[in-house]
């Protein structure tokens, strides 16, 4: 990785859904090539990864490592992400009962991102080194599942329902595509939002605000 980022005019890098051991190792090689190579601008993404130095983890030591390396660098910070909708387990049951399966409350307020839109705020923050620190990424105002649910009763012109699952549930349904560690860990990160308010961006430190790149206003749903 020091080879790569060596002479980088920017280079962009989120963490993997693997284990947060694998994570850390991760963080840790990753600070390492940075502080040799020194690349020109570094752009980070949590990934909807919680990245507060309080409750530690691997995308809190990354941004951590990178303020203290002192290279110019942005964090780009979504909270969930819409292709999450497109899961097997989530897009089937949809389809074929009619309801839309999601580890949050009825009454959780998220503000749902596309890679898409992560993309726009990556290629943006290239081209503006002045801005640094956190960027959010994600719909405001936020929306509920059963938004959610709407979009898609929309989109397949059908009748759609929002369903709370727990996130135990949730874990046993990404098992096959994640494997079993990364699943438990999302299942984890679940839980610990369930204890949240909502999960909604900032419109101060919103890529609407800083970067003038504003998602859809309702979910885009393929299929």
């Amino acid at each position: 990785m020091t080879e790569a980022y060596r002479g980088a005019d920017g280079m962009f890098v989120h963490l993997p859904v693997v284990s947060e051991e694998d994570r850390q190792t991760y963080a840790r090689n990753i600070v390492v090539a940075v502080r040799a190579a020194r690349p020109a601008r570094v752009v980070f993404s949590t990934s909807g990864v919680p990245a507060d130095p309080k409750t530690g983890g691997a995308a809190a030591a990354l941004v951590s490592g990178l303020a203290d390396i002192g290279v110019s660098h942005a964090v780009i910070a979504p909270t969930f992400y819409l292709e999450n909708l497109l899961m097997p387990y989530v897009i089937d049951t949809v389809r074929e009962r009619g309801v839309l399966p999601y580890p949050i409350r009825v009454d959780f307020p998220a503000s749902w991102a596309s890679h898409l839109d992560v993309a726009d705020a990556v290629v943006a923050l290239f081209d503006r080194p002045d801005i640094t620190g956190l960027v959010s990424v994600g719909q405001f105002p936020a929306i509920t599942g059963p938004d959610l649910a709407e979009a898609f009763g929309a989109h397949f012109v059908q009748d759609v329902v929002f369903e709370h699952i727990t996130p135990e549930q949730f874990r046993r349904s990404v098992t096959p595509l994640i494997g079993e560690g990364p699943a438990a860990d999302v299942a984890g990160a679940y839980a610990a939002m369930s204890t949240l308010p909502d999960r909604s961006i900032t419109p101060e430190n919103s890529a609407q605000k800083l970067l003038g790149i504003n998602p859809p206003p309702a979910p885009p749903v393929s299929g």
